[in-house]
């Protein structure tokens, strides 16, 4: 028989095999147990991370803009600004906007909105907003000299529901006058993306926005949507520096740089205290391989008196090892899978069964909990769990190829 298929049927039988002292089955049942538990709960925390990154850049950043160009009295020609804009080739669209801050009231109710003046028959705005709206919506909008759209929360906070008519509070600082603008609308439908954005965000059309800021016939800016996000502070900071003075800009890392380093931060900390459970688990082999080594002394000798070398005893433990660690990392694997797969949708049943939510939108950036597999990650964290096995292995596997036949037949 080849060494190395002695070295892989005895290390098989021995992972495998149930006749072991209950000391020793125990401990081996623990260890796999808990590298299981961590290798799952490690994917599906990573899985739950990556799924807020997601939500991030495709609810947020998807409703609000990577970037945009402000000038600090308005821009009343925005049109030759947008051509040269659009011509560069990062982004991908371009498109004039109104932003007012103010309070909207209904009876006694009152809340702070941030109102945006959009153009919403532009077809980017119609892909970018009317995900989250009912169909139709945005060209009522269009339509709509009084319309508004607003948050979820917001329409919560009001208490208001579509049809209903709103009292809207723009205070002005202009050079003609410093009276507020005080305008009525009506509210057409509700927003509801499920992030932070919905507790103050409204939408009107963009000629009434502008009537009602502080430079009627203008817009405030610029929003720019880049083909890659992460390129957008350089790419803003290049197409300012060939406008006029007067014009300035800012873009995601600035308004929700800070939410997404901590979701990038939070993943490394909360992966790196997983990883330790793995690395705890993955040592138990230690000892439940040192056990076998002491439970199996007469096994180890034999084998020796038979013409098995040092090295090929040192194999057959690296060998029940390695299966031990495969096993339990496939286990774990296929059960952080699942969990990530079915975490959402358990949450919302958890919630609706229990009549509570978990994630509020004004104390977390999404009111659900996400997830999103990135496979990268699960096989890094099996690669890097089914090594930490084989070092763990080493020690014991040591031991066994240093047991003397003589010393270990004596007492049998």
């Amino acid at each position: 028989m080849g060494s190395n298929k002695l070295m892989l049927l005895v290390g098989r039988r021995y992972a495998v095999s149930r006749r072991h002292s209950q000391l020793v089955s125990f401990i081996s049942s623990v260890s796999i147990a808990g590298l299981i538990i961590g290798v799952a709960l490690l994917i599906l925390v990573m899985s739950i991370m990556n799924g807020f990154d997601r939500e991030l850049r495709d609810r947020i950043l998807g409703i609000m803009p990577h970037a945009a160009v402000y000038h600090r009295e308005g821009i009343a020609e925005p049109q030759p600004m947008l051509d040269e804009i659009r011509r560069h080739p990062e982004v991908q669209s371009a498109v004039p906007f109104v932003r007012l801050q103010g309070l909207l009231s209904r009876h006694r109710q009152v809340a702070p909105v941030e109102l945006y003046g959009v153009e919403a028959d532009d077809p980017h705005q119609r892909d970018m907003l009317g995900r989250f709206l009912p169909e139709g919506v945005m060209e009522t909008l269009a339509d709509s000299p009084q319309g508004v759209i607003l948050g979820a929360g917001l329409a919560r906070a009001l208490a208001v529901e579509p049809g209903d008519r709103l009292t809207l509070v723009v205070p002005r600082r202009g050079r003609e006058t410093v009276a507020p603008a005080v305008s009525a609308l009506e509210v057409l439908a509700i927003f509801d993306s499920g992030t932070e954005i919905d507790n103050n965000f409204a939408l009107t059309g963009l000629e009434r926005a502008s009537e009602l800021s502080e430079f009627p016939g203008s817009v405030t800016g610029i929003r720019l949507q880049m083909h890659d996000l992460f390129r957008a502070p350089v790419v803003v900071t290049e197409l300012v520096r060939e406008l006029p003075m007067g014009f300035y800009s800012s873009d995601w890392t600035r308004t929700h740089g800070n939410l997404y380093q901590a979701i990038h931060m939070s993943k490394r900390m909360v992966g790196l205290l997983l990883f330790l459970i793995i690395a705890i688990a993955a040592f138990n082999l230690v000892s439940t391989l040192i056990m076998v080594v002491v439970d199996k002394r007469g096994d180890i000798a034999i084998l020796r008196t038979l013409g098995a070398s040092s090295v090929e005893i040192m194999g057959i433990f690296l060998v029940q090892g390695g299966l031990i660690g495969l096993i339990g990392t496939g286990l774990g694997v296929m059960l952080g899978v699942l969990l990530a797969l079915g975490v959402t949708d358990f949450v919302l049943w958890l919630e609706r069964l229990l009549h509570i939510q978990f994630l509020h939108s004004d104390v977390y950036p999404i009111s659900y909990l996400p997830s999103s597999i990135h496979w990268p990650d699960v096989l890094q964290v099996a690669l890097t769990a089914f090594v930490i096995c084989l070092c763990a292995s080493l020690y014991p596997a040591w031991r066994a190829s240093r047991v003397q036949p003589a010393d270990a037949l004596r007492y049998e």
